[in-house]
């Protein structure tokens, strides 16, 4: 595939096998069963691996068939308002504030605008950008939208968990509760420990379109998922 190709057709139950062996993708399933292909970022280490999504990239028919997915999974939650994280975050936010009928959503973020206060922000790292430290920011102008509202907190990907802890601490702080947090993709098993030393509540409020673990190099050089 060229790396453009990527993240753009959702494909129907069984058009590539389940051997969980991969080579050059990784075959991410729905729970309807259908198919989506992302590529496989090799980790310094050069043995272990992870899927990888960029949700802005998709396809327009990928965003709305995972858009839709997440909103099936947090339509019970009755969710008032949706909050999203940046930067990938926010497109998904903002699809599964619409498919819910909202008319608009909360996007936090990451630019400080003069007006923003600094007890309303807190230190945010991701994983795909770790050597540049950020703070995580909420409009304070966007308060009275979220106060006493059931709000659900969106990201693209929960992989080790940072972002959604640094969002839960700013919310927290403001007094805000998230009834559910969302993601399309929960990348491995890491994201649960850095919420639990949030709160132990947030493991059972998240939840993903689809889940991948992390990858290891076999002995034939394909990758699978590591029992680790």
């Amino acid at each position: 595939m060229a790396p453009h190709d990527f993240w753009q057709e959702i494909h129907l139950p069984g058009t590539f096998p389940d051997d969980q062996e991969f080579t050059s993708f990784y075959v991410a399933a729905l729970e309807d069963g259908r198919q989506l292909r992302l590529p496989i970022r090799i980790l310094a280490d050069g043995d272990h691996a992870l899927a990888s999504l960029i949700v802005n990239q998709a396809s327009f028919a990928v965003l709305d068939a995972l858009a839709e997915s997440l909103v099936e999974k947090i339509r019970p939650m009755r969710i008032d308002v949706v909050a999203g994280l940046p930067t990938l975050g926010l497109t998904l936010a903002a699809a599964v504030a619409q498919k819910l009928g909202h008319s608009r959503y909360v996007p936090l973020g990451t630019s400080r605008k003069f007006w923003y206060r600094d007890e309303l922000s807190v230190a945010l790292s991701s994983i795909t950008t770790p050597t540049q430290p950020k703070r995580l920011y909420i409009d304070p102008r966007m308060l009275p939208l979220l106060t006493g509202r059931r709000v659900a907190l969106i990201d693209d990907v929960i992989s080790s968990g940072a972002s959604i802890a640094a969002g839960l601490h700013l919310l927290t702080a403001c007094g805000i509760e998230p009834a559910a947090i969302g993601a399309a993709m929960l990348q491995s098993e890491r994201w649960r420990e850095s919420l639990a030393a949030v709160a132990p509540q947030w493991i059972a409020r998240t939840v993903g379109v689809f889940a991948t673990p992390i990858l290891e190099r076999n002995a034939a050089g394909r990758w699978q998922a590591s029992p680790a």
